[in-house]
């Protein structure tokens, strides 16, 4: 068993210096190499990575609407910009990290409330998110707060949320039973499985956020008894990244499907996907890599 404990480093020096961020993590500085300040955290923001460029192929590939490119870049950015965060602990990382999370939800409230409106009131939309969006930088930029950020960025989740389900039961659930009265209420059993898994998902990663932070003390020193491979599983934040890197992907595709739906596609499209087994997916019902007809 020895063999397969490594010890984490002696020395909590780093390369990239000394600490400027307004936030640290559980993880311990420096504790596995030299060269990146926490190097767990910094590897999870892989799911944002991979789900990123599988969403943004999958929106070029199947022609979905391209506010959802942007919503992937964003989706992207904000997995550079964590990365670079953890890696280095410095001030201005953490802004790549934490702005682009809002500038990214603004992208799918914009969505949300722009869908079929006219153009002037899609203006007037864009330029109260982008309004709101300068708000949020300048006085984040002045206070320093975190949890003005945390606070931000929640209500407009929450709000693009409610407006979704608003959308679903009012607007679409309606249509569908008008339009496609067979299929309508498998429809809204897939929807809204997708969205519940979504805030599951993300809120589970919330809530071990949360424990990680609360036991950090309990935590980091079983981390020091099991050492390394083993404690990586330990590192609550990085389970953070993991979760809502996929439930925030989860989202996204809530969105799009909806979208098809409203635009009468339900009978063009499909829902790849076998909750909590696997990557969901709005494709083409021809489409040869899909892994169950609905």
């Amino acid at each position: 068993m020895s063999i397969l404990q490594i010890p984490y480093r002696e020395g909590r020096d780093g390369f990239w210096g000394e600490q400027t961020s307004t936030l640290n993590w559980c993880e311990e500085d420096y504790n596995i190499t030299y060269y990146c300040a926490e190097l767990v955290n910094t590897l999870t923001n892989s799911m944002f990575m991979w789900l990123g460029v599988k969403g943004l192929r999958n929106v070029l590939e199947f022609k979905h609407s391209p506010i959802f490119i942007l919503a992937y870049v964003g989706y992207l950015v904000v997995g550079l910009g964590s990365m670079a965060f953890h890696a280095t602990l410095k001030y201005e990382m953490q802004l790549a990290d934490e702005l682009p999370m809002i500038y990214t939800v603004f992208i799918m409230c914009y969505a949300t409330f722009s869908y079929k409106r006219s153009p002037r009131t899609q203006l007037l939309i864009a330029s109260i998110m982008v309004g709101l969006g300068l708000f949020i930088t300048v006085y984040y930029l002045y206070a320093k707060n975190p949890v003005f950020h945390q606070v931000a960025f929640a209500l407009i989740t929450a709000t693009t949320i409610f407006r979704g389900f608003y959308v679903m039961e009012y607007q679409l659930r309606p249509q569908l039973r008008e339009r496609n009265p067979t299929a309508c209420s498998r429809i809204m059993r897939e929807m809204w499985t997708l969205a519940l898994v979504s805030i599951v998902t993300f809120v589970g990663g919330f809530f071990i956020w949360n424990m990680d932070n609360i036991f950090c003390r309990h935590l980091t020193t079983a981390k020091n008894q099991l050492q390394l491979p083993w404690s990586i599983v330990l590192e609550g934040h990085g389970w953070w990244h993991i979760l809502t890197g996929l439930g925030a992907y989860e989202m996204i595709l809530w969105r799009i499907w909806l979208v098809r739906c409203l635009g009468g596609e339900e009978e063009k499209f499909m829902l790849d996907w076998r909750p909590w087994r696997s990557i969901p997916q709005v494709v083409p019902r021809t489409h040869k890599g899909a892994t169950k007809s609905s």
